[in-house]
This record gives structure tokens, sequence and C-alpha cells, in this order.
């Protein structure tokens, strides 16, 4: 029998961050700080509007964008937030999480050779839905010496006559960097010149601690060339509701509806309408959630310091990004020992690229309970590997 397979599909690896957590599902006492999931619940006004839309009976197909209601508040919430206009009947879409945004932009935008700037560490997906777009992933390495920026320089280097696209993976999982407004202005300059479009992945826009959230597609002659992606997951802690956005130009916008179209149909009825409760009345949940988040940002940098871990200071989404290169073993290898000796979970980084090396992701998407106890865990490992103990 002929290989029923595509190749495409089987040289992509699986992810690097669920190895982890299939063990620690089955390990009694193990405590995980490594799924970028908000341990709050989803506001009650918000479920309360879901519970209410199955009341009362609508559980049909919305239009293939969306509700017409949640598409305008989310143009309202761009404009409002980003200063950025959109047309909510031909720029916006809804879609299946930010994941499914990210993917159908690709291949909207994609010809087979097509190269795609991706900076690194980051999200898990960019680079095999490239991939599967029949583009080229061409990886740019961030540095802690630039506060896991994406700089100029760094971005130069690596276009040439084939690139197409570049992601802005800011504020940044898995390190927590953000580009402040002065960062993005140079990159939106570059943008113009080489003539590039961006896709802009902003789901942890409302996650930021020292500056608002600056906006690629908000930069003058940017907003033509940009896919801006978000969704509700982080900020609004509805992560199971499965839904996200995408605000572009029509002409962009038209062949990423038809390949939802005839993919996914329409995002969950369900969950369409309570996202239009999060938009209208949200505003107070996100503040909360982000100060609270705030205050465990400082209890982990403060006991990292505490434990003589280095670790850069992270100023968005909620992710911290230690360095554990002064005890010589890989990201790999640290992980996996402190979830044998010590059950806690965290995910090395280079699962988010190999730039990631000498670094893990510890998230902090959890109580400061759960925090504690994890840290004390990871304290008595690090003092072990130092021959404290």
């Amino acid at each position: 029998m002929r290989n029923p397979l595509a190749d495409k599909v089987t040289v992509i690896p699986p992810s690097g961050i669920r190895k982890f957590f299939d063990i620690v599902s089955e390990m009694k006492d193990a405590i995980s700080l490594g799924v970028g999931e908000p341990d709050f619940d989803t506001p009650w006004h918000i479920r309360e509007e879901g519970i209410y839309s199955l009341e009362k009976g609508r559980t049909f197909y919305t239009s293939n964008a969306g509700l017409k209601e949640l598409k305008v508040e989310i143009s309202n919430y761009l404009n409002r937030k980003c200063k950025v206009t959109y047309d909510p009947d031909h720029e916006v879409m809804v879609t299946v999480g930010g994941s499914e945004a990210i993917d159908i932009a690709l291949r909207a935008m994609l010809n087979p050779g097509d190269e795609v700037l991706i900076p690194q560490p980051s999200y898990v997906s960019y680079v095999p839905c490239t991939v599967l777009a029949d583009g080229v992933p061409v990886i740019i390495e961030l540095e802690e010496k630039d506060q896991f920026k994406l700089t100029p320089e760094k971005l130069l280097e690596k276009i040439t006559d084939k690139t197409k696209i570049l992601i802005m993976p800011f504020p940044n999982n898995p390190t927590g960097a953000i580009m402040e407004k002065s960062d993005v202005e140079a990159i939106a300059k570059i943008v113009i010149e080489k003539d590039l479009f961006v896709i802009s992945d902003e789901i942890y826009s409302e996650l930021t601690y020292k500056d608002k959230h600056a906006t690629i597609a908000a930069e003058p002659g940017m907003k033509e060339r940009t896919v801006l992606i978000n969704g509700f997951s982080k900020s609004y802690a509805m992560t199971g509701w499965r839904l996200g956005y995408a605000a572009a130009p029509a002409e962009i916008l038209q062949q990423m509806l038809k390949i939802h179209q005839f993919a996914i149909m329409c995002a969950p009825t369900t969950s369409q309408y309570a996202a239009v409760s999060a938009l209208r009345n949200g505003d107070e949940d996100v503040v909360n959630m982000r100060e609270s988040y705030n205050q465990r940002r400082r209890y982990l940098m403060h006991t990292f310091k505490e434990m003589g871990l280095e670790c850069f200071e992270p100023h968005g989404a909620f992710y911290t990004f230690p360095s554990i290169k002064r005890f010589g073993m890989t990201s790999d290898e640290f992980a996996t020992r402190l979830l044998q000796e010590e059950k806690v979970a965290v995910v090395p980084g280079t699962a988010f690229g190999d730039c990631g090396e000498g670094y893990l992701r510890i998230s902090y998407a959890y109580s400061l309970k759960n925090l504690k106890e994890a840290l004390g865990r990871m304290d008595r490992f690090i003092r072990r590997l130092d021959g404290n103990v």
C-alpha cells in the first residue's frame, strides 16, 4: 500500500509543550506551571450571556464571518484601544481562536516558496502553519541583551527578495517581552520600505505591565499591510470558548473568509454571544485579572532573585523566561529532572525555538498558593544542584 500521508505534515514535530503535561496528568501531587491558561473562571456576566443564548434557542449557524453584533463590538474595541478603525462588514471576521486566524492568514497570503520571518522564541504554531501553507519559515533569533525585542538590525539581516510576511508576536509568549511604540515605529518603516506584510498576533495585548500595548497596525501606512489577530482566551479567561478574530484589509480578509467558510463554517454561536458581553462590559474584569497577574509576576521575579536564578523582567503576557545556563544542563534536561525529582512541570525554552536553549518558560497564570509551593520545590532542586543541601 502506498504512503497515505503528506510529507509536509509528517516532517512537522509535535508541540514541545505537550510532552511534559502528558506525564503530569498521571503524576500524583505534581504541579504544572506550563500551560498558558488563566486560572480565573470566565467572568459571570460573560457566562450568563452564553447561557441565555442557549435558553433562547440561539443554536443556529451565524454568518461565516461572525455575528454582526460581535463584529461591531470588535471594531469599537479596536478603535477604542488601538486607535485603528475597521469596517465591521468588510474588515473584521470571527475565528475559532487566534490560532485559526494565524493559519488562514498564512494560507490566504502565501504562494509556494514565499518566506515568512518568524522572531523566536515565540508561539509554537507559527512555523508549522507556515510550512502547511507552503511558505518557508525564516527564523529571527531574539536575544536577552535586546530584551527579547525585534530590532531593526535583526530584521534587515533576514530580509530577502522572497520575504513576504513578518510575524509580530508581541506581547510575547514565552518571554513576556513587549515592543514599545518607538520600537514598533522603527519596524514599520522597514516593512514599508521593503514592501512586506505583517501578521500581528496580539492575543496578550491587554496583559502589559509597563506601557499600554502598541500595535503596528496603528502606524502610518501599516493598516493596509497588517493582519491584526486577537481573541478572548487570555484577556477574558475564555480559553475553552474557542473564539478569536482577525482585522485586515478587505482584500486579504475576503480570501481568509473563503478558507474559513469551507473548513470551519463559523465560530461557535454561543461563544459569539458571550463575547459581545465581554467586549461591552468586561473592561473591569480585565483590569482585575491584570492586577492579579502583575502581583504574581512581581512575586516570581523577587523569588527568582532570592534563588540566584537570572531572569529577564517580562512586561507582558503571563510568562517568565528564567535562564538556567549556569547549571550546565540543557533546558530539556533541567525540566525533566525538575519534574522527576520535585514534581514541578515547566516548559523547556527550546519548545519555542532553538534559541530558547538555556531558558525555561514558567507561567504565572496560577494561584499564588500553587506558585509558592512550586517555587519552594524548585528552590530545593536548585540548592541540590548547587551542593547546598
